[in-house]
């Protein structure tokens, strides 16, 4: 079979799907005119499809001619609170975006269960269609596994495979992974510092949780470099930061939060600790009280090292030797496809789709309200959806 000749056929209505959906963005869980859409496309086909109970998920399973193992496929559908401003003529215009290419995802995950519907008599086994919502930061896939998601087909997965568009840092049409850690763990720090409030001008007969404040937001960085491997890096950034109503009142609170990444399960348990710590060190030095808690989010996604291997040769062998390219180090993004990797080996891989003509080093990055994504990776994208399932049950 060419599935590469026939994503090819399907080009113009995976662009049409793509764009349907960027029109359309939903985010968080509930995705209604977003599972209606992918429900549409997969109508007709001979799969087993079941909606979620608690989201708007979709699984497909399609039955494969022989009695091998099962193959599971992810798309994420979600979309981001962000106002589109890229001046497409698709572009949405309800305040949330497609800024992370989860429309192209869906698109491509749709295109291979329509090609693999078309060879199900050549096919060794099943496959699992994962359609997700809920991946910027509200935990779908963890969702999806605990509605039964590894017993959809009855057995559990051998494999998983998810795709992941980027519109800068990597060139377009150029599939990237490696084995091992792929992309960091996610988790959040959140503080509040409580001390005695007063007058501006007389700071020794107030408690000022500002100063606390700010002394542990540079103490926690310098805990980080002075604490952690450089080759096992953790990152913290302090994205909020509120405290105060007037420039001459000592506030009674300080609070802020941070983004804490890590690559590994021993650094994520060592920062969990050590950021509390820190905290509370610094609070009692400036004699105040604190409240820091560290909330794990996502865990690290890891590539098992063979899978990722068959996926790089996958798309070598099915595309061309220039279409894949090793990703040196993982990225400090993060992913819930992480949670089906902590129970089915598989591998999540890159797809560069900066638009035409942009430099990938000077495009606009994925989350960005400017970000775009070149819809012309979509048949590839479906065709290797494909050629990892079909490969992967030939090989028992």
């Amino acid at each position: 079979m060419d599935l590469r000749d026939d994503a090819r056929a399907l080009s113009d209505e995976l662009v049409r799907l793509r764009r349907a959906l960027h029109r359309i963005p939903e985010t968080g869980l509930d995705l209604p005119r977003t599972q209606e859409a992918v429900l549409a496309e997969l109508d007709g086909l001979p799969l087993e499809v079941s909606t979620g109970a608690g989201l708007s998920s979709v699984t497909a399973v399609l039955r494969g001619a022989g009695s091998g193992p099962v193959v599971l496929l992810r798309g994420d559908m979600d979309a981001l609170p962000v106002a589109e401003r890229t001046g497409l003529d698709f572009a949405a215009d309800n305040g949330r975006m497609h800024a992370c290419g989860h429309d192209l995802h869906t698109s491509m995950l749709t295109g291979a269960a329509k090609l693999l519907s078309a060879h199900r008599d050549r096919l060794a086994g099943d496959v699992v269609f994962m359609f997700q919502p809920g991946e910027e930061g509200f935990d779908g896939a963890r969702h999806m596994l605990a509605e039964g998601l590894l017993e959809a087909a009855g057995r559990r997965p051998v494999a998983a495979y998810a795709l992941h568009v980027l519109s800068a840092g990597q060139d377009r049409g150029v599939f990237g992974a490696r084995g091992g850690p792929m992309m960091s763990a996610s988790n959040v720090l959140r503080v509040t510092v409580r001390g005695a409030g007063g007058h501006g001008s007389m700071p020794h007969r107030a408690k000022d949780p500002v100063q606390a404040g700010c002394a542990m937001v540079t103490a926690l960085q310098a805990w980080i470099t002075r604490s952690f491997d450089v080759f096992d890096p953790v990152i913290l950034s302090v994205g909020t930061f509120h405290a105060g109503t007037q420039q001459n009142v000592i506030p009674e609170t300080a609070v802020f939060e941070a983004t804490v990444r890590s690559f590994s399960a021993a650094a994520q348990a060592r920062v969990k600790d050590g950021t509390v710590e820190v905290c509370r060190g610094v609070a009692a030095a400036h004699e105040v009280a604190v409240d820091a808690e560290f909330v794990e989010t996502y865990p690290v996604t890891v590539n098992d090292a063979a899978e990722a291997e068959f996926a790089a040769h996958t798309v070598r062998e099915a595309l061309g030797e220039e279409r894949f390219a090793p990703r040196p180090n993982p990225l400090p993004a993060s992913e819930d496809f992480s949670r089906v990797l902590n129970e089915v080996p598989g591998a999540l891989m890159m797809l560069g789709a900066p638009p035409v003509g942009a430099d990938p080093e000077r495009s606009a990055n994925n989350h960005s309200p400017l970000a775009e994504f070149d819809d012309a990776v979509l048949a590839d994208g479906a065709a290797v959806y494909a050629e990892l399932a079909v490969r992967r049950l030939a090989k028992g």
